[in-house]
């Protein structure tokens, strides 16, 4: 992003870097912050983010290192870099989304740089059993058979099957007319029809417009995830969205519709988990996205509904 001071034009970049992205549970991980700053630029003034304990629900704060400056060099020359650290722990089991951090750089706050989001995923410990002292099983009392003890058994078991026998007879002599045949099974509905007339409702209600954010990202990901499961028998609703990413890999599909996919699986996710409110854009151009993956990705022996092609999300 290039910021005007004073008539001319510098350049600040802002970015984070997270070590990485699966921990056991009381393990930490460091996220790292690098701004830069043109040396031969006028003083400016740089907001950080505001770190507290926590950044998102189970996600503490472990320490936030002082803001520490490193002069041109070799490597760098004509650029000063700010470098920050922040350690964070989880101490439960499951998958985290880290929203953006922002930047305010001379007060700009029409203009902030933002970083990307991150997603950690949190693994328990595994038991140590090497220690554990083995004993072996007792070995169950033997008691003497007893013919006496099941024959009140057998009158029971023999009452039963007689009964049965009976009401199934009667079952018989009591129906007047078989069953009409039900005729050929009806065709299954083609995944795409099924997604595309979801998503039509989606886009009719609107729920976002009432303050449903995330019932309406979530309506969005549910669909997409039962039509990839149809289509490609993927375990999507299972599934993260990195392992649905993943699995794709093994897929034959165009780059664009990849890309769509991830966007709305991805801003989904920071919606529903990470208590992200996007812009009114965004919940139309996520929407169009849906609609763009199905149709890309329709079989070829199943074409789409002539009303549904045509449609457009406005």
């Amino acid at each position: 992003m290039c910021l005007q001071f004073k008539g001319f034009s510098q350049s600040v970049n802002v970015s984070a870097v997270m070590d990485t992205s699966k921990i056991r549970i009381g393990e930490q991980a460091h996220i790292d912050f690098y701004i830069e700053l043109p040396a031969s630029s006028p003083n400016y003034t740089i907001q950080w983010p505001e770190i507290g304990d926590t950044l998102t629900n189970k996600v503490e704060v472990v320490t936030v290192s002082p803001i520490d400056t490193m002069l041109p060099g070799k490597s760098n020359p004509g650029k000063l870099i700010q470098h920050q650290r922040l350690t964070i722990s989880v101490y439960d089991s499951g998958f985290y989304a880290i929203p953006p951090f922002q930047f305010i750089v001379n007060g700009d706050t029409t203009r902030p740089h933002v970083t990307q989001p991150f997603f950690l995923e949190v693994h328990t410990i595994p038991t140590d059993t090497s220690d554990t002292k083995i004993k072996d099983i007792k070995p169950p009392f033997e008691e003497p058979f007893n013919w006496k003890w099941y024959i009140s058994y057998a009158y029971g078991i023999f009452g039963v099957i007689v009964a049965i026998l009976v009401i199934v007879l009667l079952g018989r002599v009591l129906r007047k007319k078989e069953i009409a045949p039900t005729g050929p099974p009806k065709p299954m509905v083609p995944p795409h029809v099924t997604a595309l007339d979801t998503l039509e409702k989606i886009k009719e209600q609107s729920i976002w417009k009432q303050g449903l954010t995330k019932e309406y990202y979530s309506e969005i990901s549910d669909a997409i995830r039962l039509y990839i499961e149809g289509r490609y028998g993927i375990n999507a609703l299972e599934s993260t969205t990195d392992e649905i990413m993943l699995l794709f890999r093994s897929q034959v599909i165009d780059t664009v519709s990849l890309e769509k996919l991830k966007q709305l699986l991805t801003l989904s996710d920071l919606v529903k988990f990470a208590k992200m409110t996007p812009v009114e854009a965004e919940h139309v151009f996520t929407l169009q996205n849906a609609f763009d993956f199905v149709k890309g990705t329709l079989r070829e022996e199943e074409p789409m509904d002539t009303a549904n092609s045509s449609e457009e999300v406005k």
